[in-house]
């Protein structure tokens, strides 16, 4: 299995435009992060979660030609907003892109991209496939896939295990029994958004008191804000096993 980071940020992002603080005026390409995405290559099949404005940039920036299938955690805009540049995948793959994510997001979709689904549609739409899961295993060919329930805020959202490697963003809280499915992790990704409290985000401390519980072998911190701190500055921090993610990062499992 490979994992490629796509993007390691936020909308909160880095840089923010006008803000003169160390993170931002940082020329450490560690600290450079685009929208929070993650490519996932196994059994011949090549996953991506999550697909935020930064969706065309990222897949030119990681030479990805095709795509297997594209997983959804919440539909927030910056989760989501990239879908309308699937078109060039559905033109060199000559088929849908297919689309997994539970029902509610699945509605957020088709109001936000509503061109795609009229029964006129305008030439070369996007063209995808849209299916419905919940928090039940699902495959999609020989790839079995375990979605894991956590809460941003108020809003319950859907993070992911594939085999042993798991991505969780925009996490807030997450029930004792969702983390039982995330045992015997080689690589656990999860979301820190700053070192102080946020009502739908998790903190670094509140990040690593999960990988403490979790016990993964490696653990990545990903959808970063400026407001973490500089990239040299915060790494020192981190316990042994521990890492900030950064655009780009590749790992083989």
């Amino acid at each position: 299995m490979k994992i490629t980071f796509l993007g390691t940020g936020t909308s909160q992002g880095i840089p923010v435009i006008g803000c003169k603080c160390a993170t931002c005026q940082s020329t450490n390409p560690f600290d450079q992060r685009l929208r929070a995405s993650v490519l996932v290559e196994t059994n011949g099949q090549i996953l991506v979660i999550d697909a935020g404005p930064d969706f065309r940039q990222q897949m030119l920036r990681a030479n990805v030609e095709n795509i297997s299938a594209i997983l959804l955690t919440h539909e927030h805009y910056d989760h989501i907003a990239g879908l309308d540049d699937i078109r060039a995948f559905n033109w060199i793959q000559k088929k849908d892109t297919d689309i997994y994510a539970e029902k509610r997001v699945l509605e957020a979709i088709q109001r936000l991209f509503f061109y795609v689904f009229s029964k006129n549609k305008y030439p070369g739409v996007p063209q995808m496939e849209l299916h419905e899961i919940d928090e039940h295993p699902f495959t999609i060919e020989n790839t079995c896939i375990i979605p894991v329930r956590g809460m941003h805020h108020k809003l319950p959202i859907l993070g992911f295990r594939i085999e042993s490697f798991a991505y969780i963003t925009d996490m807030k809280t997450i029930e004792t029994k969702e983390l039982d499915k995330l045992h015997g992790l080689e690589v656990f990704v999860i979301n820190a958004l700053r070192k102080e409290s946020h009502i739908s985000h998790s903190t670094l401390h509140e990040a690593l008191e999960i990988i403490d519980h979790v016990k993964p072998r490696r653990a990545y911190i990903t959808h970063i804000s400026h407001q973490m701190g500089p990239y040299n500055q915060v790494s020192p921090l981190l316990p042994p096993g521990v890492s900030l993610a950064c655009d780009g990062l590749e790992l083989y499992l």
